[in-house]
This record gives structure tokens, C-alpha cells and sequence, in this order.
């Protein structure tokens, strides 16, 4: 898929009969507003389900300096593709916590799986190319048209989409096997379940 995210952007206006803008930049009520708030729906869209098309491994070796009690290495967070998302950190068995930017574990070394801001539009799947759309619409209907009755109406079309490409995504891939379980495994098989919903 080809886009940009004034492509993006304009997918959203267009649905709501605004007017398209040229740039994120541009000295407009519409430009400001989408300027605001896309980064914000991205973020929200992509934190909402383990998309395929997002998901990046990275093995982290642990900062220098301990956590203070309970574990004794931190991890910081990636930031190329920044982690939106932390999927696992290897076995199912590793007790783990995310605070803040970090991973606090004992392992020495964690293999992480995790939601990562893609910023690249050209990698995205279509179907969640078309949620990050209709989450952007909904989000941005009622300061740009000024209808609550609207904005309802693009809120449940944005559910409908997002519930489209959770299954269409979960549905990607080796489903778990219930004798053998893998860690990936797992969450595909959680995702699916919950896709359904």
C-alpha cells in the first residue's frame, strides 16, 4: 500500500465532508486539528491489537545499574521502531514488568516481541490503514462538523472496522496447538479469540 499520511488524513476528511489539506502543517482549522490529533489516533489504533504488520523482535541486553527491589535487570524500551506494545520477552514462564520506557526482569537477556510505531505507510495492511481512517474521522468529527449524532455514527464505524482487521490479522499465521503452546502462539491464539468480539 502506497500512501502518506496527509492521504490518510484526507481519507478521514473526505468521509466527512471537510475539506482535504496539503500538508500537517498547513495554517488551517482543519490542518491544526488533524496536526493535533493524528499522531495521537495512530498511537491508539496501534496499541489496540497486536498487528501483524507492526510487530518487530529485538533481543536487549540490560542497562547498566539495577532496579532498586524485586528484579534484577532493566531493559529500555526500543525506540527504533519506537515500542508502542510490549507482545512477550521470550518463554511464557519469565515474570516481567513494564514501568515506564522499561522492562524490569532477572533474565540476563530478553527477546523482545512488541507493537512498533511503523512509520513507513507503505508496510501497513490495508484493512488497518482504513481503521486508522475511520478512528481519525470519529476523533476529529465533532470539532470539524459539529454533530454529536456523527461523530456517534463514525464511532461505531470505527468499531466495526477495527473488529474487521483484528480478525482478518489474528486469522494470519500457525494457529496454537493446544498440546504445544508457543509463546507467539499464544497471543495469536488470544488475539483470534478476541478478534471475535
Amino acid at each position: 500500500m502506497s500512501t502518506s499520511v496527509v492521504d490518510i488524513c484526507n481519507s478521514a476528511l473526505t468521509q466527512l465532508g471537510a475539506s482535504n489539506i496539503t500538508s500537517l502543517t498547513e495554517d488551517s482549522k482543519v490542518g491544526r486539528i488533524m496536526n493535533q490529533r493524528y499522531p495521537h489516533v495512530r498511537d491508539s489504533v496501534m496499541r489496540a491489537h497486536p498487528w501483524n504488520c507492526l510487530i518487530t523482535r529485538k533481543t536487549l541486553a540490560p542497562d547498566l545499574g539495577d532496579p532498586a527491589f524485586e528484579f534484577s535487570n532493566a531493559f529500555t524500551l526500543p525506540t527504533d521502531p519506537y515500542c508502542l506494545r510490549v507482545l512477550s520477552i521470550g518463554r511464557l514462564d519469565i515474570a516481567y514488568r513494564v514501568e515506564g520506557r522499561k522492562i524490569l526482569s532477572s533474565e540476563s537477556n530478553i527477546e523482545l516481541t512488541y507493537v512498533g510505531r511503523v512509520d513507513d505507510l507503505s508496510l501497513w495492511d490495508s484493512l488497518f490503514a482504513e481503521a486508522v481512517v475511520a478512528a481519525l474521522a470519529a476523533d476529529v468529527c465533532y470539532p470539524i462538523v459539529g454533530s454529536n449524532t456523527l461523530q456517534e455514527n463514525f464511532r461505531i464505524l470505527y468499531e466495526d472496522k477495527l473488529r474487521e482487521a483484528r480478525f482478518v490479522d489474528a486469522t494470519e499465521g500457525t494457529p496454537a496447538s493446544i498440546d504445544s503452546v508457543t509463546d507467539y502462539g499464544s497471543i495469536e491464539s488470544d488475539i483470534f479469540i478476541r478478534s471475535r468480539f
